[in-house]
């Protein structure tokens, strides 16, 4: 019978206690290193960590997806909300609270030039929809970020990225339409004026993109 030494023990005991070392399922890539950072809300009031991405990338590559069928919506008041097993959301290491006036609210924007390619969000988007098992049109459906790229959100981690449907009682065929992008704008709005953190506002949306704003006062 093999031994494991103390120091073993000790360091599985404190991989356990962090967000990070949560398992993934199989076939998925596992987090990378800094994904065991908590965001700084974490820290604070018991919310939840948020898993760190690799960031911005100048070439980006096509996502392993979860398995087909494994992702299941959930729906609050009608709308649409992500599996948050399949889509906890992450974060990008390039975007603090300390640097927003040189990143999200720059003048001439940020989120174009982080943004992936159509050719590889579009093979990814096709694979999330057989993850969530969504079958409707899939130019009304957004491959969205759940954290989203104005808010500090990774460009291209499977774990942000999710097929968002339509709002409830949206024309089949008329294009993307969904609540959660005027959400996400004033959210900004209120990060790059200082009336909310950015980690508050990340953790908000996290939660429940339907409440965000109530949750902060926003609304």
């Amino acid at each position: 019978m093999r031994f494991t030494s103390r120091a073993a023990v000790s360091a599985l005991l404190t991989c356990l206690s962090l967000a990070g070392c949560s398992s993934v399922p199989l076939g998925m890539p596992g987090p990378s290193s800094s994904s065991a950072a908590a965001s700084s809300a974490g820290a604070a009031g018991g919310a939840r960590s948020i898993a760190v991405g690799a960031g911005p990338q100048k070439k980006y590559t096509v996502q392993q997806q979860p398995a087909a069928g494994s992702c299941h919506y959930r729906y609050e008041k009608g709308e649409p909300l992500e599996d948050p097993k399949c889509t906890p959301g992450a974060i990008s290491p390039a975007v603090t609270q300390a640097n927003l006036k040189s990143t999200i609210c720059r003048k001439g924007g940020y989120t174009s030039g982080v943004r992936p390619s159509a050719y590889v969000t579009g093979k990814e988007k096709r694979l999330n929809a057989a993850s969530y098992g969504y079958t409707g049109n899939t130019g009304d459906a957004e491959y969205d970020h759940l954290i989203s790229l104005q808010l500090g959100g990774d460009p291209n981690d499977y774990r942000n990225l999710w097929v968002e449907p339509a709002d409830p009682g949206h024309k089949r065929g008329s294009g993307v339409n969904n609540g959660k992008d005027p959400v996400e704008t004033k959210l900004h709005t209120a990060v790059c004026a200082g009336k909310v953190t950015l980690a508050r506002a990340q953790q908000a949306i996290v939660s429940d993109w339907t409440t965000a704003l109530t949750t902060l006062g926003l609304s």
